[in-house]
């Protein structure tokens, strides 16, 4: 759902677009520190934004028996089937992973045995949609519309690397500036920790794309997880059934036995 202009005065704006720039959402976040393996890339592959923006992998052709840990918590019927793929699959290669659930305006991190670890609520793009403007990872911040400051769905390869300001953050779509951060307060009138702490998930959705979480969730779950292998990150679709992002996956429980929807 795109948000008219005229709720963005200019000196919000502004102070929207520095913020930005400093977490990780816009282009000179990514000039300014890039993440590690760009080190070792060639030039071409460090601004590929040419490249699609929905990663969906072709599933392994048979389970591997093990199933996700889901602690008793209750998820949405798409995370859980997602997990249960993701481990089942093995599509997350023994690594560390993390489902965001738009939908629901949650985060939930999954250790590289497929336990769940935490969850946690989270600021996502403001405009509803799931897929990425093509080459918006090059556009300066003030030229990016506020219908298109979408969180893109798919499955992303994620690594640490920093930020403009020199702060470490996961980048989850290099190409789009899309990274997953420490929530940002420096512009009070868009009342981030406030949204966090909303029971409603209607007004979670204020940032050029990139997924703020609360401080303690990221210094405590996040970072442990990535920091040492990087890891995977599945992003759920708010537009399409995730089987249009993640492909027919079967999933297979000891006594159920499903689709992705």
């Amino acid at each position: 759902m795109s948000t008219p202009r005229a709720l963005f005065p200019s000196a919000v704006l502004a102070s929207a677009a520095l913020a930005a720039l400093m977490t990780g959402c816009g282009p000179a976040s990514r000039s300014a520190a890039l993440r590690p393996s760009d080190a070792a890339a060639p030039p071409s592959a460090q601004h590929d934004t040419g490249a699609a923006l929905v990663r969906a992998p072709t599933p392994p052709a048979a389970p591997t028996g093990r199933h996700a840990d889901f602690r008793r918590l209750r998820l949405s019927k798409d995370a859980r089937d997602v997990a249960e793929w993701v481990v089942s699959s093995a599509d997350h290669r023994d690594l560390p992973f993390i489902i965001v659930d738009k939908v629901n305006a949650t985060v939930i991190a999954f250790d590289a045995a497929g336990r769940l670890q935490r969850t946690s609520p989270a600021l996502l793009g403001l405009a509803r949609g799931d897929d990425s403007v093509p080459g918006i990872g090059e556009r300066p911040i003030a030229q990016i519309r506020p219908e298109e400051r979408t969180t893109p769905a798919g499955r992303f390869e994620a690594e640490m690397g920093t930020n403009a300001n020199g702060e470490d953050i996961l980048w989850v779509d290099y190409d789009a500036a899309i990274s997953m951060h420490r929530v940002r307060t420096s512009n009070r009138a868009e009342r981030r920790l406030q949204r966090l702490a909303s029971p409603s998930i209607a007004d979670n959705r204020i940032s050029y794309g990139c997924i703020n979480l609360p401080a303690a969730f990221y210094d405590e779950v996040v970072k442990p997880l990535f920091a040492a292998r990087n890891g995977i990150v599945y992003v759920l679709p708010e537009t399409r059934p995730a089987r249009a992002v993640f492909g027919a996956v079967n999933v297979a429980r000891s006594t159920t036995s499903g689709h992705l929807r």
